[in-house]
């Protein structure tokens, strides 16, 4: 198999993939991903695609992830994985499809307006 490059967005999150086969492992940022991600909740965001494609010790990943927080690495990670192995195997489509990983969450932060204290939120009204 030749290397699959990948990209994923989330929030101000981007997150580039490079996959090749190997052995399962994942490497954000030079860092083991259970190093970078230390919650169990966002070790499982990106565990998911590779559970749902029956490919957990295929392939070897290596990530470089920048911009926004922490959940939005993750799933920007997610969502980045979710297309590289549509890319190696276009069978693991629908199932990844049904989950809804092969969706990019458009929601982003909405930006603070002129005259307002933020986005939608006004300064205080007096009165007298």
């Amino acid at each position: 198999m030749e290397v699959i490059h990948a990209l994923g967005r989330r929030k101000n999150a981007i997150a580039r993939v490079i996959v090749k086969d190997g052995n399962g492992s994942i490497t954000v940022n030079r860092r083991d991903y259970k190093v970078y991600f230390p919650v169990p909740t966002m070790q499982y965001v990106i565990n998911q695609p590779l559970e749902i494609a029956e490919s957990l010790s295929k392939y070897d990943i290596v990530a470089s992830i920048d911009g926004g927080g922490v959940s939005g690495q993750a799933e920007a990670l997610k969502l980045a994985i979710a297309r590289a192995l549509c890319k190696i195997n276009p069978e693991n489509r629908p199932p990844l499809k049904a989950k809804g990983l092969m969706r990019r969450d458009p929601r982003m932060v909405e930006r603070k307006k002129p005259g307002q204290k933020k986005a939608r939120k006004r300064f205080q009204y007096s009165k007298r």
